[in-house]
């Protein structure tokens, strides 16, 4: 499945989606590197370090790194917006281009100008130009858009990138409404079908783009905006999935790192079993703090005071098991009722930031009590990124083919994940079984992964800064650690708190820190730890 950061501004309304779908992105989190990249030097556990691309540019590449952007007004004041090209394929570049849409906010002064930053959400499939436009160009610290020219490019395959495109809005509707909890042999072939469907969708509709949508190739394209906007080196900060684009650009170009921010960090080592299995149990992190925090609250729907965090997730996980027998109503103009499925993912969508904690409550109490499921239904459609129109971004589709590409599937086989599902389940009793199948997703792909575990070491970078939040659900704070282990210049910053990353989501002591590094060029020194506000 995947992971995302997301805006603090409408807190009320917030979006709550993750990089993935418990059923669409099938758990697959995050995405190793291309077979593309060349590889050396195996680590103890078999992960073999990603090597960096010659410094010189090929001259088939030139009229790429040649490429200035013509910036034009796009339709939002205070953002100019331009195409740039990139070769589909980077070993065959005569093969034709792909387009890169990217959005430009100026610094707005005072003080020296210090270059571009580029931001990016996360995902994979979150549109970077989206989240520059909704908050990053307006919400980032005044004194860092003071000094940078605030800049994203959407990932190809990505929103304005030439998305990839799987399934029509009545197609997804069905989609995340398949059971992911079989109860026996039928409703596990509906699952497969379903997984089935989805990929002969992107394959048929997207077929040459799914070949060339891995990570690696969005770094390489990265680099070649970079040098579209003039800069020598890149300054970055990625959320999330975004934190593996940007480790990944490290490790292909470590001379070109500026100042690099990975905030909610993933570790490019692990398979996609093992990252299942250890975001599973992130995610029962996350609820146990959540069930800690509602059982206080007079309006817990999952017990009252003295109720333990265990039996709340009873009572939730039995609530489910209603669902999955008997769908509830949901005011849905579509006729569509909330079952196990869509509620799970409302829920699963809540824990990314303890901010929704509240409406989560509400969300619950009128689907329990009430057998209203508008609240939860509300929560899932904002995660999957489905409008009031029944319309699907492409978060979805764009967050299969790049995770599927990436890395080899976590199971093979309905039988590979029964025999797992002791695993899953005891990583979270609640969530395990239903993330358990969802990672069955890349099984039945229409094109091969060229990616595979690695290490990512980015030999001769400049310093990097790597964030982990001691709870997050989406990316454990074990990967942080391990990813500023690998990195030669990795520098360790450490949140203890709730939530999926933590720049700019209320920490003083988070934020100062990266604004200084920003700003200044100094990381944080020693493991520094922040904690609250």
């Amino acid at each position: 499945m995947y992971i995302r950061r997301q805006p603090r501004s409408s807190r009320a309304n917030r979006s709550l989606r993750a990089c993935g779908t418990l059923l669409a992105v099938a758990g697959l989190l995050v995405s190793a590197c291309s077979a593309g990249s060349s590889t050396s030097s195996a680590s103890p556990a078999g992960a073999a370090a990603l090597r960096a691309l010659p410094e010189a540019t090929p001259s088939a590449l030139a009229p790429y790194y040649g490429q200035r952007p013509n910036w034009r007004s796009c339709g939002v004041p205070g953002f100019q917006c331009a195409t740039l090209k990139a070769p589909l394929d980077y070993t065959e570049p005569a093969k034709g281009d792909i387009r890169l849409a990217v959005a430009r906010k100026k610094a707005t002064g005072p003080g020296k100008r210090l270059g571009s930053l580029l931001v990016n959400p996360g995902g994979p499939g979150g549109s970077a130009v989206g989240y520059l436009q909704s908050y990053a160009g307006i919400g980032y610290p005044a004194e860092v858009r003071a000094r940078y020219d605030m800049i994203a490019v959407d990932p190809r395959g990505v929103a304005r990138s030439e998305p990839v495109e799987c399934l029509t809005g009545r197609q997804m509707d069905a989609y995340t409404q398949t059971d992911t909890t079989p109860d026996d042999a039928g409703e596990t072939g509906e699952l497969v079908d379903a997984f089935k469907d989805f990929a002969e969708g992107c394959g048929k509709r997207s077929a040459d783009l799914l070949r060339h949508v891995s990570t690696v190739e969005a770094a390489r394209d990265m680099d070649v905006v970079r040098a579209a906007l003039g800069d020598k080196k890149l300054t970055y900060v990625g959320a999330s999935y975004g934190t593996f684009l940007g480790a990944t650009y490290a490790g292909l170009y470590p001379d070109r790192v500026g100042r690099l921010v990975l905030d909610g960090a993933m570790d490019p080592t692990l398979p996609a079993r093992e990252m299942n299995e250890d975001q599973t149990a992130g995610f029962e992190t996350a609820f146990q703090s959540f069930a800690k925090d509602c059982v206080r609250q007079s309006d817990c729907p999952l017990g009252g005071k003295g109720t333990t965090t265990e039996q709340a997730g009873k009572n939730l996980k039995a609530f489910f098991q209603r669902l999955d027998a008997a769908p509830i109503d949901a005011g849905d103009a579509d006729g569509r009722k909330l079952g196990e499925a869509l509620a799970t993912t409302g829920v699963i969508a809540a824990m990314y930031d303890e901010a929704a904690w509240p409406q989560l409550r509400e969300a619950l109490t009128t689907a329990m009590e009430d057998k209203d499921g508008a609240g939860l239904l509300v929560l899932s459609d904002s995660y999957y990124e489905r409008d009031a129109d029944g319309q699907y971004a492409n978060l979805m589709f764009a967050n299969a083919a790049v995770n599927c590409l990436d890395l080899p599937a976590a199971f093979s086989s309905p039988e590979a994940v029964e025999d797992a599902l002791p695993a899953f389940e005891k990583a979270s009793p609640v969530f395990g079984e239903g993330l358990a199948w969802a990672s069955l997703n890349c099984a039945y792909w229409p094109v091969k992964p060229t990616g595979e575990p690695h290490r990512i070491e980015a030999k001769g970078a400049a310093p990097i800064v790597v964030v982990g939040t001691t709870r997050d659900p989406a990316t454990p704070y074990s990967w942080a650690r391990s990813l500023a282990a690998q990195l030669s210049s990795g520098a360790l910053l450490t949140y203890d708190g709730d939530g999926h990353t933590a720049y700019g989501r209320g920490s003083a002591c988070i934020d100062s820190t990266i604004n200084r590094y920003l700003l200044e060029g100094t990381p944080p020194k020693g493991g520094k730890h922040c904690s609250g506000a």
